[in-house]
């Protein structure tokens, strides 16, 4: 009788690195998205778990390590016997953790398979974000316990080239003590960096003699720069130096919609805001995109013409639910409003025929539509899926070259409900320093939902109509792109924020304080 040997799990110590989900490695992201638990340390960031719980299985186990009943090893070790793949996340690298060292060892001693994914280390991992380099022979450390700390070793390290340390904001006073005793210069510069790779790190800099007071307020861990890189932060900062970094921006789109914007936003140093204004329902009677289908697959129609990436998944939906795929649109051609929309067509294996090159509008895409031609033209007749609130404008203006159009309600828009209380405060009291609508939609939702934005916030928008909307609300409209485009309107908000920086720097102090020039950049330099 042959027996079956039961599959054993594997272990991995991994390391987060310093807060910014963008790095982890590509190994520790393959071990979080293949492990069945994660024991997780107190200082790994929320932000860095919800793109992890995001990617995992479903039935992934989450764990603080503070509720892990006894040694975290045993757990990981229980875990493996078992069958699973048991990771520990910890923040920085796993060997700057002596306790993790220690469960490393005791897993060794055990026939478990396990491996340990280096990550960034945390201190120099915020000294870079800091804009702080540590040129020369350097030392850089995660300090679990300042007693064990070697001040002397530390003076030494400092004389020679740089230092970097992370270390709770409350042993501050501790390592300054012991940094002044060990020989090293009062005036020497030091950084102090809190929210180290996070959406809101702040770095403060000073000497040995008067960090600590620079510092108060900080609270957790912190990175604690000493020497002569710190004073290159003046060129070198680059984090904390982006565009929109800091400015709270509200994103009024459903989350599904709101993903590019919001990662442009992030990439200038936006802090996005995601409230739904629109939720999006089939039609109530649903006959006319039956035929619309039928037709598409019959050759009835010459073009289709998508006004929304909701539309393309509307028509797909209904595909899918036919067993239809996109070989059944051979012959038809295709036609965008703009890029987004072009995008989600590609997503399904078929390239648009025309996009607009100009203006990302109906009146855009009229512009370059070819009217109808007889002979170049056989079927004459386009489909023009939409919501059921569009305008008239595209329809009227393909009527006027020629074509016969089936205006066809593809899905039904209805305003969401309304965001929790704390989010129509700070739209109404300023808590939002700039507001993106994409839509007249958008403008006519919000404000039906949770109120108009206050003055003080910077209100961007997509295009001419969308403008038109929001000056009927009594808003100012302060930042219109060129094309209408998520990237462009990003871009351009970007370009406002510098502009507003480079003006109020070259204000007198007074005048700053009088100013009416709006945004958080002003709010800043006052």
């Amino acid at each position: 009788m042959t027996r079956t040997r039961k599959p054993v799990g594997r272990i991995a110590f991994v390391g987060a690195g310093p807060g910014d989900p963008g790095l982890l490695t590509r190994r520790a992201h393959d071990a979080l998205v293949d492990a069945d638990q994660v024991v997780y340390d107190r200082g790994v960031p929320e932000s860095l778990l919800d793109v992890v719980r995001a990617e995992a299985k479903t039935d992934t186990q989450f764990t603080p390590a503070e509720g892990v009943p006894g040694d975290v090893a045993k757990v990981l070790i229980s875990a493996a016997r078992s069958g699973q793949n048991a990771v520990h996340l910890v923040t920085g690298d796993p060997f700057g953790h002596d306790s993790v060292v220690k469960e490393v060892q005791a897993v060794a001693r055990t026939a478990a398979h396990f491996e340990v994914v280096p990550g960034v280390g945390q201190a120099e991992g915020v000294a870079t974000y800091a804009g702080v380099p540590l040129p020369g022979v350097r030392t850089a450390a995660d300090v679990e316990d300042v007693s064990t700390l070697d001040f002397e070793a530390l003076a030494a390290a400092v004389h020679r080239g740089s230092l970097a340390l992370s270390v709770d904001a409350g042993d501050l006073a501790a390592i300054r003590d012991g940094l002044l005793a060990a020989g090293v210069d009062g005036g020497t510069d030091v950084g102090v960096t809190g929210d180290g790779t996070g959406e809101t790190q702040y770095t403060t800099t000073s000497t040995v003699d008067s960090f600590v007071a620079a510092a108060l307020g900080f609270t957790g861990r912190v990175v604690l720069t000493v020497g002569d890189g710190v004073g290159q932060r003046d060129k070198l900062s680059w984090w904390e130096n982006r565009p929109l970094y800091g400015w709270k921006v509200l994103v009024p789109r459903t989350k599904e919609q709101a993903g590019v914007m919001s990662a442009r936003l992030r990439a200038y140093g936006a802090i996005p805001c995601e409230v739904p204004t629109i939720a999006v329902e089939p039609p109530r009677t649903p006959a006319q995109m039956e035929r619309a289908i039928k037709g598409l697959v019959d050759g009835r129609y010459a073009w289709v013409i998508f006004t929304s990436v909701n539309a393309v998944r509307a028509v797909w939906e209904k595909f899918a639910e036919h067993g239809l795929d996109a070989r059944h649109f051979g012959g038809v051609k295709i036609a965008c409003i703009g890029d987004a929309t072009a995008d989600a067509v590609r997503a399904f294996g078929i390239q648009p025929e025309l996009i607009p090159s100009g203006e990302q509008s109906s009146e855009g895409l009229l512009a370059e539509f070819s009217p109808h031609d007889e002979v170049l033209d056989p079927v004459g007749r386009v489909l023009l899926p939409r919501a059921d609130i569009a305008t008239e404008t595209l329809a009227a203006g393909l009527t006027e070259r020629g074509w016969e159009v089936d205006d066809v309600t593809a899905y039904r828009t209805v305003r969401a409900a309304p965001p929790p209380a704390e989010i129509r405060d700070a739209i109404k009291s300023g808590g939002f320093d700039a507001v993106l609508f994409t839509s007249s939609s958008t403008v006519r939702n919000l404000v039906g939902i949770a109120g108009k934005p206050h003055a003080r916030t910077v209100v961007a928008v997509i295009g001419p109509k969308t403008a038109e909307t929001a000056t009927e609300f009594g808003l100012r409209v302060d930042v219109q792109p060129p094309n209408a485009s998520v990237p462009e309107l990003v871009e351009a908000l970007a370009g406002y924020a510098v502009e507003l920086r480079e003006k109020l720097a070259v204000m007198p102090a007074k005048q700053r304080r009088g100013s009416k020039v709006q945004g958080p950049t002003a709010l800043r330099f006052r």
